[in-house]
């Protein structure tokens, strides 16, 4: 199974791990060095993607749902690994809380694009010239946030999109863009957790919705 990355997903590894000591056997796949890290904490028995055909399921998080399933990821930088991941899953499990949910991506969270260090600039201009409006994301110590494939992140702040599979289209086709952070009609299972303690369903592979 796909491993993702984000502060949800730590609470998924967690349970994963208590079900592991009652018997159940797992492989994961994680989508970063951190999640990585926190498995082999936790006891979780970790595989490459590279010796395997297909994941049966992936899990991961989400920093916005849209109301077709549509996704934007990467708050945690890695979105290409988790695109990777996801594209590799029979089944695609978003685990988020309620303020996850907006009315079209771009509501509340800027796009994430994984650019390489070598020409970003360009790059970031191109992404510009899509109408988007794009920055260097910065840590902490106000130096380049780097993913773990030492590439950097452009955050582009962009308002609802007609054709969100031709802008991602567009995206993925401008030299030095590794990967952005849409995730277009992959037909996720999302998971809403409420603050009464609900979980509230919506499947968009099967087009119903459900509460438990």
């Amino acid at each position: 199974m796909g491993l993702g990355t984000g502060s949800t997903v730590a609470f998924v590894l967690e349970r994963l791990a208590e079900r592991i000591a009652q018997g159940i056997r797992v492989a994961g796949v994680p989508t970063s060095e951190r999640t990585a890290a926190r498995a082999r904490e936790l006891g979780i028995p970790l595989a490459s993607l590279d010796d395997l055909e297909r994941l049966d399921i992936a899990i991961d998080g989400a920093d916005e749902v849209d109301p077709a399933g549509n996704l934007v990821k990467g708050g945690g930088a890695a979105l290409t690994r988790e695109k990777i991941v996801a594209a590799a899953a029979d089944r695609l499990v978003i685990v988020v809380s309620p303020d996850k949910l907006v009315p079209h991506l771009g509501a509340s969270f800027r796009l994430p694009i994984e650019v390489l260090p070598f020409g970003w600039r360009q790059a970031a201009a191109r992404v510009r010239a899509l109408g988007l409006g794009p920055e260097l994301r910065l840590g902490p110590d106000r130096q380049p946030v780097r993913t773990d494939g030492g590439n950097l992140v452009l955050d582009a702040s962009f308002g609802p999109v007609a054709d969100l599979a031709a802008l991602e289209r567009a995206l993925d086709a401008i030299p030095g863009v590794v990967e952005c952070g849409l995730f277009v009609a992959m037909a996720p299972r999302v998971l809403i957790g409420e603050l009464d303690g609900r979980v509230r369903e919506l499947d968009f592979s099967a087009s119903s919705t459900k509460e438990s």
